[in-house]
């Protein structure tokens, strides 16, 4: 992209508030380069709004060239229209959407088309809240169609290979690394899990002044390939100050698979972060080692997994509970809103490998390796979310014991399939996911059965970091460790743990419509 798109793009995805500061820090996630033509279009879900407006763009959308249908001239005022109808037809919730004057200011900047349909997108969700009195939707959201495509088809972002997470939204905040990808620039600049965020470009990581935000959200989210920008950091050892620049992060999925012998048992343990295509390969090659090393028990990392797409998600579950237990059994059912009934459907657990190609024909049918374990131990956090919670909904509607060591999960039992308008890609809640049981309703999340903060002291993987170390303690006596990492569990059995700085493109529960 040149600079005129990237700085777009990073701006529609600023408009995604991740955290509030006193001054209003806000972090975008995405913004990915123009690395060409995405083999993997967004598919166009059912209905398509009947509208004479769609693909009519405004002048001045910088992301029009990236819409993928042919487009015409036409104005904010068409794209406006056709969003309308898109949510009338789409949105889960349609019964609820607010009245909203689409003429308004807010929704009408020629000059900003990405922020002005933002605003009037975010103006159309449901304000109704959940029992726990946060928004029910969450999780709508809009992001340019090329970046989309990228990130879940391609694994790739701009970026420096760091995911960040904050602690506190006032001073002291305790932004502190909590993954760094292998080859990243983070990595080879010596980055790691644990180091805490001094400052950026020489700006506090604590500062409530609005001109040191912006700069704090421009050198953590760079909005194109190849900007620098100056880090400095704490860890025990002292301070490490580097210059980072921004390239094409590509993610891997599934960074560790390993065994853990205790006892006469072996532990497998497996870091699964992200279910984009890529995923799918890499989860097979893991639960084959698993299978050939003889694991009797598996520990599923699933802390910093956002989701992404569900056929991922049922392939992975079918993995771990095997044949005999989810044969003709529903992974997770489909329910859309009352206009379209018709569509609700089921996704199976998947027994066989898709591997899908451009057009979503699945070019591998290999049967699956299976574990068959009766039960599962999962690490959580507040950002374990969507298709990752139908890995333990779906497993437990089939009798699968499932125990979460961590934190109460993100909740989201919702998905959308998504659809492309003049290179912006919308994305509203079109459908809620029950397991075999007709379960679904976790819009608060699922509880840990074991409140442990995430230890960033430790290394992923190690024994001794507290989450691990609690469900092998779990695992081997039946019951939670009262004390984790030197703390108690709170009565409520929530653990303060960080929160992860990044876009709703992470949390995902996606329907793609591969061809078996």
């Amino acid at each position: 992209m040149n600079s005129t798109r990237d700085g777009a793009g990073a701006r529609l995805a600023r408009l995604h508030t991740l955290f509030w500061l006193t001054a209003g820090l806000s972090a975008c996630g995405g913004g990915g380069p123009n690395t060409g033509e995405s083999p993997f279009p967004v598919p166009a879900p059912s209905p398509a709004p009947a509208s004479a407006t769609a693909q009519s763009c405004a002048p001045t959308n910088p992301y029009r060239a990236d819409a993928l249908q042919p487009t015409t001239n036409g104005s904010l005022a068409n794209e406006k229209a056709w969003l309308r109808r898109y949510m009338d037809a789409a949105y889960l919730w349609t019964a609820q959407i607010p009245s909203v004057n689409a003429g308004a200011a807010a929704y009408s900047d020629t000059g900003d088309v990405p922020g002005s349909l933002d605003r009037y997108f975010e103006a159309l969700k449901t304000p109704a809240l959940t029992a726990s009195g946060k928004r029910l939707d969450q999780f709508s959201f809009t992001y340019p169609t090329k970046a989309w495509n990228d990130l879940f088809q391609a694994g790739e972002e701009a970026g420096y290979g760091a995911l960040w997470a904050i602690g506190s939204d006032s001073p002291p905040r305790d932004i502190r690394i909590v993954r760094v990808e292998a080859g990243s620039p983070a990595a080879l600049a010596g980055l790691r899990r644990g180091d805490t965020l001094v400052s950026v470009d020489g700006v506090s990581a604590d500062t409530l002044d609005a001109t040191g935000i912006d700069t704090l959200n421009r050198g953590l989210y760079p909005a194109a390939v190849g900007e620098s920008h100056r880090f400095v950091v704490s860890r025990s050892a002292g301070s490490v100050d580097v210059t980072l620049r921004s390239a094409v992060i590509t993610q891997n999925p599934v960074p560790l698979t390993t065994v853990i012998q205790q006892g006469g048992h072996r532990v497998g343990y497996l870091v699964f972060n992200d279910h984009i295509a890529p995923a799918e390969t890499a989860l097979i090659a893991a639960v084959r080692q698993l299978q050939a090393a003889g694991v009797d028990q598996l520990v599923l990392d699933l802390r910093y997994n956002g989701g992404g797409y569900l056929y991922i998600a049922s392939e992975l579950a079918y993995m771990i509970a095997g044949g005999p237990r989810t044969q003709g059994q529903v992974f997770e059912a489909l329910h859309y809103n009352s206009r379209r009934t018709a569509e609700n459907s089921s996704t199976p657990f998947f027994d066989t490998a898709c591997v899908p190609d451009a057009q979503f024909n699945c070019t591998d049918t290999q049967a699956l390796p299976t574990l068959a374990l009766s039960r599962l131990t999962v690490l959580t956090s507040g950002s374990t979310c969507s298709a990752s919670e139908a890995i333990v909904n779906g497993l437990r509607g089939v009798d699968v014991e499932v125990t979460l060591i961590g934190d109460t999960t993100c909740g989201k039992p919702y998905g959308f399939t998504g659809q492309d308008n003049c290179g912006i890609s919308y994305f509203p809640i079109e459908f809620q996911g029950v397991n075999a049981k007709g379960f679904g309703d976790y819009a608060d999340g699922f509880s840990a059965t074991c409140a442990v903060a995430d230890d960033l002291d430790h290394a992923l993987g190690d024994p001794a970091e507290g989450q691990l170390a609690a469900a092998l303690t779990q695992l081997a006596t039946g019951s939670c460790p009262a004390v984790a990492k030197g703390k108690q569990a709170r009565p409520d059995k929530r653990a303060v743990t960080h929160r992860l700085i990044r876009g709703p493109q992470h949390e995902a529960r996606i329907v793609a419509p591969v061809r078996r």
